[in-house]
């Protein structure tokens, strides 16, 4: 087998072990190493699994010992370079002895970048960008965080076909079917903060927790975060204890993503009404639009969101479409239609 076979083969290996079930989301990336001999065989692989625990390079070294002076190490993210809880990877690649390193994604955090021109003044052959698509695609929303310095936001509802989220009388359950309320605990699991705001709280009292199919509370909750300055009564149910929960006292989503990204939050779930909803959009902070569409006609009621001091139609916030989906109905249920869009005002344009 070819030198490049090879190393497609190990970068290939290498995204598969920075997906282990294992490896969290948040608040790191999620980084696969493999580490190939000078024949052509795998010496040994590694893989990150959460903040304080060894980086995979450093996880993959400690499996090769000795072994890996003259390896090559194939990595899915730039080797860091700088000490956090742990010490830099691209200091333990040179003093293991490696011949080569090859990473498919640039590092695009400033504080751990460097890795690579750390390793070439070492003497150390480096080449990166294969695979790079792929390494970008598994940590999209981490990635997109860091390189804006702050938590990446998506914004989700559900809406009657004519724009409504709850009726006159200002009932809400249910807008949105069974299939769509189960897909939505789906995307609450891939997030570490869900926020809404105050009003929310009060009027709604929503637990906000992560449940699955049977309606059981999964182990690993997000944040639970209310945004507002009102006092809220310690009774409701947010404030429970089958997940932690947080008050920031603003109103501005400016500050509360600051506050939340100092806390190493890095994907917010916004669940909010149509007040919260309109501050985050018309602020360009919301990066991801989940929107549940039933067949269903109500005329009057609460909006989706609320004014976004749009006048004419010629200044309509346009998103773009990524995705539709039809979620089937479940026990004789109409279908609902689930939309992901990007919306064009987030700081990725500015």
């Amino acid at each position: 087998m070819s030198e490049v076979s090879v190393e497609r083969a190990a970068m290939t290996r290498a995204l598969e072990l920075a997906a282990s079930p294992d490896a969290p989301l948040w608040p790191n990336p999620r980084v696969g190493c493999v580490l190939v001999g000078p024949d052509g065989s795998t010496i040994a692989e590694g893989y990150h699994r959460g903040a304080g625990t060894p980086h995979a390079e450093a996880d993959a070294l400690a499996r090769a010992g000795a072994a890996a002076r003259g390896a090559t190490a194939v990595v899915t993210l730039e080797p860091c370079n700088h000490t956090g809880r742990t010490g830099p990877c691209s200091e333990a690649l040179i003093a293991a002895g490696v011949r080569r390193v090859l990473f498919a994604q640039a590092d695009p955090n400033p504080v751990a970048a460097g890795g690579a021109a750390r390793l070439r003044d070492a003497g150390i052959e480096v080449d990166s960008g294969l695979f790079a698509d792929q390494a970008r695609a598994l940590n999209a929303v981490w990635t997109r965080a860091t390189q804006w310095q702050r938590p990446f936001v998506t914004w989700k509802f559900a809406a009657t076909l004519d724009g409504r989220s709850a009726a006159a009388d200002g009932t809400s359950r249910w807008v949105s079917s069974t299939a769509a309320r189960r897909d939505t605990h789906r995307l609450r699991a891939l997030s570490d903060t869900m926020l809404v705001g105050s009003n929310t709280v009060a009027v709604d009292d929503p637990e906000l927790t992560v449940r699955d199919e049977h309606d059981r509370p999964v182990r690993t909750q997000p944040l639970r975060v209310v945004m507002g300055l009102r006092d809220l009564p310690s009774g409701k149910r947010i404030f429970n204890d089958r997940a932690e929960t947080l008050q920031l006292r603003t109103r501005d989503p400016q500050q509360a993503l600051k506050e939340l990204w100092v806390r190493d939050r890095r994907h917010v779930f916004l669940e909010g009404g149509p007040t919260l909803a309109a501050a985050f959009l018309r602020a360009g902070l919301v990066d991801e639009i989940v929107a549940y569409v039933a067949p269903m006609l109500l005329g009057d009621g609460r909006n989706a969101v609320a004014d976004l001091g749009i006048d004419t139609i010629a200044d309509a916030l346009r998103p773009r479409v990524t995705d539709v989906t039809v979620l089937p109905g479940i026990d004789g249920e109409e279908p609902n239609v689930r939309l992901t869009l990007t919306p064009p005002t987030t700081e990725r344009d500015r």
